[in-house]
């Protein structure tokens, strides 16, 4: 029987639990800088939520998108978005609500009608209200809410221990904090795609934890003569591999993406980023020592 080469659960010895008072105190600067960002600069809300005007254009052949958008950009009508919707020939204009009254909004339709071929087939032409750009951040926040709800019950109920499911969610509470910091601070566009990255990112990194609790939980199985701080921390390492390969692929793929993937995804990419990592080091640094703050002990510790 041919052997590993490398042997993952012996090749890293690290004593995370050692400087777990130290990572604390980076999540809580980071917690607080955002935080303070968020009020400061607030966030640069897209279309979805301030309102503004839709455009959805049929072209006959396939646009230059670019083009397109630069002669948007030459009518001073403030921020847009353009981006292909359902086939390359279709292509949907978003554009912030202008000042002034309903004439206004139409104003700035006919400027935009007035760069785009005239045999264009406009499908649908809509205004968005900041009404419904309100009801929208209010059910992506609810979204946010549940879903970390949901995965508060299902780790406690997995994993029989509320310190787990506490200690899950409260790292990924840090994740999605520091990740609208992050936009804040970059100033990058919060739309109904950042509302998705926050998602992807909070399932990413509720992945990677629950990796590293199904180790914790095998070992608490198996290993009786270990207390459990060093128990957490042999979980942990043993894991380490697994999660940094993880993150490095994931990596890679998102450069691969914000090089070529165009500028309509390039906030959802940008978060991505930021999120791969923050939720590499909260599953690391955070999640796990959190179990033993709360108060878990293993049977062992009970029993002395």
């Amino acid at each position: 029987m041919m052997k590993p080469i490398i042997n993952y659960k012996n090749t890293f010895n690290f004593d995370f639990f050692k400087i777990r008072k130290l990572a604390f105190f980076v999540s809580f600067f980071l917690i607080l800088l955002s935080l303070f960002f968020f009020y400061k600069k607030e966030l640069n809300l897209g279309i979805d939520f301030i309102g503004g005007i839709m455009i959805d254009a049929k072209f006959d052949n396939n646009p230059d998108i670019n083009q397109i958008r630069a002669d948007i950009d030459g009518l001073s009508l403030g921020n847009f978005e353009i981006q292909e919707f359902g086939s390359p020939d279709n292509i949907l204009i978003k554009l912030e609500k202008q000042d002034g009254s309903e004439s206004a909004q139409e104003e700035a339709i006919k400027k935009i009608k007035s760069v785009l071929p005239s045999d264009v087939d406009y499908r649908r032409i809509e205004y968005v209200g900041p009404k419904v750009g309100e009801e929208l951040k209010i059910m992506g926040f609810k979204a946010i809410f549940f879903s970390l709800l949901a995965m508060f019950a299902y780790i406690w109920f997995r994993f029989d221990g509320w310190q787990f499911g506490l200690g899950a969610v409260i790292a990924v509470i840090h994740d999605v904090i520091t990740t609208i910091g992050f936009f804040a601070i970059t100033q990058i566009e919060f739309n109904l795609a950042s509302i998705a990255a926050i998602l992807t990112i909070a399932g990413y990194s509720i992945n990677d934890t629950v990796v590293v609790f199904d180790r914790i939980r095998e070992n608490i199985n198996k290993i009786s003569d270990f207390r459990f701080s060093k128990l957490l921390n042999k979980s942990v390492n043993e894991t380490l591999a697994r999660t940094m390969m993880t993150s490095v692929t994931t990596l890679i793929a998102l450069l691969a993406l914000i090089s070529l993937g165009g500028e309509v995804i390039r906030g959802f990419i940008m978060a991505m980023l930021w999120g791969v990592l923050v939720g590499t080091y909260s599953s690391i640094f955070i999640a796990s020592p959190l179990i033993t703050l709360l108060g878990y002990k293993s049977t062992k510790e009970k029993n002395s």
